[in-house]
């Protein structure tokens, strides 16, 4: 998957009736959050993505 249909990909799952944000928004939040995340040094890396990863299977779970 590139990026940019990563992008597009998020944008149509976060983009409902309850909440609408286009994709141009989508793509800056999330370019934001790679912003941070490439501060990071690499165990903090991991430990973050480890703990979002975690949080995100126990929402598949359900």
């Amino acid at each position: 998957m590139k990026l940019n249909e990563f992008y597009n990909e998020i944008a149509r799952r976060v983009d409902t009736d309850k909440t609408a944000i286009t994709v141009a928004e989508t793509k800056r939040v999330l370019s934001e959050a790679f912003l941070m995340l490439a501060k990071m040094d690499a165990a903090e890396f991991a430990d973050t993505v480890s703990k979002g990863v975690a949080q995100a299977k126990k929402k598949l779970s359900k």
